[in-house]
């Protein structure tokens, strides 16, 4: 599966994808991306996210887009805190946030 996401693409599928972790996007949660990006561009990922039901699917995308661009240290931990923003936008974390995090840290280290 090729990707050829902008990065901005990119960066918003991961934080749709932390969202989405526990099944439940909250209202914050949408908002924070929202006012991070367009909202054209929010809607269109947000499609595809919902379209790709499967855990492993997301997984995967994200790991080949990151193989197949360069994405500098700065964009790294740039994103890592605008995870983390997503998951605190609600004011809790639960288990399955907290595991997307590690995962999306470990890949992105």
């Amino acid at each position: 599966m090729i990707m050829s996401w902008t990065k901005e693409e990119f960066r918003t599928y991961v934080l749709l994808f932390v969202a989405h972790c526990n099944y439940i996007e909250t209202k914050e949660e949408s908002e924070y991306i929202i006012s991070t990006i367009n909202e054209d561009l929010y809607n269109k990922i947000h499609t595809e996210i919902v379209m790709d039901a499967d855990e492993e699917v997301k997984l995967l995308k994200v790991r080949e887009y990151l193989e197949d661009n360069s994405y500098s240290e700065n964009d790294k931990k740039l994103l890592l805190e605008d995870i983390k923003k997503v998951i605190f936008a609600d004011g809790t974390v639960d288990v399955l946030e907290k595991k997307a995090y590690a995962f999306l840290k470990k890949i992105l280290n």
